[in-house]
């Protein structure tokens, strides 16, 4: 199926979300910080990103702008997966360029109707 880079801080998050993809068929790979991610899509172009926004350092938020940016990255569909559950934080990580959010904990179902959606 679909080559998918998870970019979350949280090791609980990155195996709940990897194992959720994979028994769907899809590949993964993971960062475990924005600056990780960042290069991490830039150099194996994947199909989509989830992107989580509380991380150390970079925020997930500048991280989407950055890919959003970058003409090599701007065609792979971000999907915010956070904690940040305020319509304010929504409406901000579209702006930056993600292509839909989801809070924390993520039903599987849910995950798996945006990917079908962004993946086309």
């Amino acid at each position: 199926m679909a080559h998918i880079v998870v970019i979350d801080d949280s090791p609980t998050e990155i195996y709940v979300l990897q194992t959720m993809l994979e028994r769907n068929g899809h590949n993964v790979s993971v960062a475990k910080d924005a600056e990780e991610g960042i290069a991490l899509v830039k150099r194996s172009q994947p199909d989509a990103v989830l992107m989580d926004v509380v991380m150390p350092g970079m925020n997930g938020f500048q991280a989407t702008r950055e890919l959003n940016k970058n003409p090599e990255t701007a065609h792979i569909p971000i999907i915010i997966v956070t904690t940040k559950d305020q319509q304010t934080d929504k409406i901000w990580g579209m702006r930056q360029g993600a292509k839909d959010y989801l809070v924390k904990p993520v039903k599987e179902s849910d995950l798996m109707g945006i990917l079908g959606t962004v993946l086309g």
